[in-house]
């Protein structure tokens, strides 16, 4: 895949190395029955030096190098390659855009790992391109088509954290990075890879220009990107879909819609049955979304809002049997759930038959959550004053009882060095007897 710059290096002329290639693409024809010379044609083009007129001919031959052997499949290329970048750069482009297509073909010779062979092509002329060479987008589109076309998403995702980078160089417009962005999607989706799909489509919608978002195709990708996110078990945060401009382009355009992803960026079950009671024939026409898992993800959300609003950070069991409309039996479970989910850490106390809120997620953080952080936070100095202060007055009591302890010691020293002075001036009093 992608990677550093390489250089090929092969030895010989470029008259000696056309040459070789255009025997090597004869000997595949008469494999497959076919009598023409590529030789014979690139000959005397040769010998009158017209190399550009020498590679138009290699290229247009090159479609039969699918039909190579595994093992010559890559060098044949690598020579091809090696031979085109001895052209000028606008011949070069012409040149590998045509290889680029064939590649993306089925290689014939082998069906089990052809689609290899192919990205390992394309990844050597990637990379013997400049950094900032443009060519180096379509011939990375080349990649992504063969990649989608087989479900190898794995092998791109290492190479997509520089993907910003890439394009930054390239100095593409929008039109063509939102293509790009899309082809990515849809070759993670289809590699069943559904948070980079996500991730990419919303990367397509941002590249909107603002006299866009309500074009017929910024409506359509916005749909398809609140149905995904709507869709996925474990996507609870809609707001990174709520901030752009042609999703909030559906509250005119489609409003039912609109209305389902609101109920679900900040509002509970409640709102969501009287939006079922209002638009039911509207939802159970849309055979593209999962109602079970809407139902679900609405219950597992309403309970993380109230763990967030739980006064002492404790949930009784009565209100989450309420406010989810189930039985009894399955408070717990719907607690265990919503932990997995991460949206709630805690522990349950069913002799207390609370929850009890270690940390919760907030669904959407407003001017609201920022006062409550404001108020944790003046609880949190307030305790740690209060925790400074007894520190101090331990620290100066100490202190006290150390400076007691010396003028004891001081004093007993003054008065043990008294008794010794009196008692050396008796041992040498004159008058003594």
């Amino acid at each position: 895949m992608p990677g550093t710059i390489n250089t090929l290096l092969i030895d010989g002329s470029f008259e000696e190395l056309a040459e070789e290639l255009a025997a090597y693409v004869d000997d595949l024809k008469k494999k497959s029955g076919n009598a023409s010379s590529l030789q014979s044609d690139v000959a005397p083009l040769l010998q009158q030096q017209k190399q550009q007129e020498v590679l138009k001919r290699l290229v247009d031959g090159s479609a039969i190098l699918s039909s190579a052997p595994e093992k010559e499949f890559v060098a044949a290329y690598n020579l091809l390659i090696h031979l085109i970048k001895q052209a000028p750069e606008q011949f070069q482009r012409k040149c590998l855009s045509m290889i680029c297509r064939g590649l993306q073909s089925p290689i014939t010779s082998s069906p089990t790992h052809g689609s290899s062979l192919a990205l390992t092509v394309l990844t050597t002329i990637f990379n013997t391109l400049p950094v900032d060479d443009d060519s180096r987008f379509h011939v990375f589109g080349a990649i992504l088509n063969v990649i989608k076309s087989t479900g190898n998403f794995e092998i791109l995702k290492p190479q997509l954290k520089s993907l910003d980078s890439w394009l930054q160089a390239w100095e593409i417009d929008s039109d063509d990075e939102r293509k790009l962005f899309l082809t990515i999607s849809s070759a993670a989706e289809q590699a069943e890879e559904t948070d980079d799909a996500y991730f990419y489509l919303l990367k397509a919608l941002r590249s909107f220009e603002s006299d866009e978002v309500e074009s017929a195709e910024a409506k359509e990708l916005s749909v398809r990107a609140v149905k995904m996110a709507l869709n996925q078990p474990r996507h609870f945060d809609f707001q990174d879909l709520t901030v752009i401009d042609s999703v909030q382009a559906l509250r005119k355009s489609e409003s039912p819609l609109f209305d389902l992803l609101e109920i679900f960026t900040s509002q509970g079950l409640e709102e969501y049955n009287d939006f079922k009671d209002e638009h039911g024939d509207w939802l159970e026409q849309q055979d593209d979304m999962d109602k079970a898992t809407l139902n679900r993800k609405m219950r597992l959300l309403t309970l993380a809002s109230l763990a967030a609003q739980a006064q002492n950070r404790t949930l009784p069991y009565d209100r989450i049997r309420a406010a989810l409309q189930i039985s009894e039996d399955d408070i717990e479970l719907w607690v265990i759930d919503v932990i997995r989910a991460g949206l709630v850490e805690g522990k349950l106390s069913q002799l207390n038959r609370t929850l009890l809120i270690h940390r919760s997620t907030y669904r959407v953080f407003g001017e609201k959550q920022w006062a409550e952080v404001q108020v944790r936070l003046d609880n949190w100095r307030n305790s740690l004053e209060n925790v400074l202060a007894v520190v101090r007055q331990e620290r100066e009591k100490v202190i006290r009882e150390k400076e007691r302890e010396l003028k004891e010691i001081d004093g007993r020293v003054a008065q043990a060095t008294s008794s010794s002075r009196r008692y050396q001036q008796r041992d040498i009093d004159p008058n003594a007897d």
